[in-house]
């Protein structure tokens, strides 16, 4: 085996790792792949003779990829929930079968990177996000995080504890178990199709946030509070008529079609027996680019 070969095979061992980083970095599947991609080509022009630990340098590498592709991105607009025309834009969901998350998405998902836990960290300056990102989820050193951000240890560990409240605080742990939230689910399902508006107000928190994300082509929405959100959730019920079950970034949510097209995915956060926040991706341009490979045994997503 070459030189050259044995880098590459090792830098294969690593790329399940960097996507992880990458996409909790980004919050987008698409842009990770070009930060790890970066990574390799950094790799390929480095004299990485004294490197020890290989890992440890490639993850470095890509936290500055993404703190970059992320300082770009903040230029481009004002406000870290919309896009750079006004628009709610959602981070790209993972999305598996009921049965539970393949070996591939238990790395990128490991520490339930939940759609709302990444919508909070679009919220957080660049800097702040890499510091939490590498120190609270892959146990990275603030002093090497601090060569990166060219800040002092102590001046990176502020960072992150500034960051670990606004997580904290936006985007908790579920605190009920995967079956208890799969029957919150079913059973907002069954009263949006119902048209049921109180067994719904029921089974929302009253400070509940429903965004949606419909690109370019579709209008973005944001509502709040019980009321409101039943409101909606009753008027969207034809897209309850064709949900499939299915997980979301390891957590119960709802793949609609049409014709065998996915045109809704319905991400639901839940803490308790409410629903916190509902997160809907009706963008038509994303839904096409979504692997749903996993989910092709499903009627009306196996064309």
């Amino acid at each position: 085996m070459s030189e050259q070969d044995d880098l590459a095979r090792r830098f294969e061992e690593h790329r399940p790792h960097l996507r992880a980083v990458a996409y909790r970095m980004l919050g987008s599947l698409s842009e990770a792949e070009d930060a790890v991609q970066e990574a390799w080509f950094k790799l390929n022009r480095a004299d990485t003779t004294d490197v020890g630990n290989l890992g440890g340098w490639l993850t470095t590498v890509v936290g500055r990829v993404c703190l970059d592709m992320l300082r770009s991105r903040a230029s481009r607009r004002e406000d870290p929930l919309h896009d750079q025309d006004g628009q709610v834009r959602l981070p790209d969901p993972v999305i598996s079968g009921p049965d539970g998350l393949d070996p591939e998405q238990e790395i990128l998902l490991a520490d339930s990177v939940g759609i709302a836990l990444l919508v909070v960290l679009d919220t957080l300056a660049p800097a702040e996000r890499l510091a939490f990102v590498l120190h609270d989820m892959f146990a990275v050193p603030f002093d090497e995080i601090a060569t990166i951000l060219d800040r002092t240890p102590a001046g990176t560990r502020q960072l992150a504890s500034r960051a670990r409240r606004r997580v904290q605080g936006a985007a908790p742990a579920p605190d009920t178990s995967l079956a208890r939230r799969r029957t919150v689910v079913d059973a907002f399902l069954s009263a949006a199709r119902g048209g049921d508006f109180d067994a719904l107000v029921a089974l929302l928190d009253p400070d509940i946030v429903a965004r949606s994300d419909g690109g370019a082509l579709l209008p973005s929405l944001v509502r709040r509070g019980a009321a409101e959100v039943a409101s909606q959730a009753i008027t969207f019920a034809r897209f309850a008529q064709s949900g499939y079950p299915v997980l979301i970034n390891g957590t119960p949510g709802v793949v609609s079609t049409a014709e065998g097209r996915p045109i809704s995915v319905m991400s639901f956060t839940i803490q308790g027996d409410r629903i916190t926040a509902l997160d809907f991706l009706t963008d038509p341009e994303r839904l096409a680019r979504l692997d749903l490979s996993a989910l092709g045994r499903l009627d009306g997503l196996d064309g």
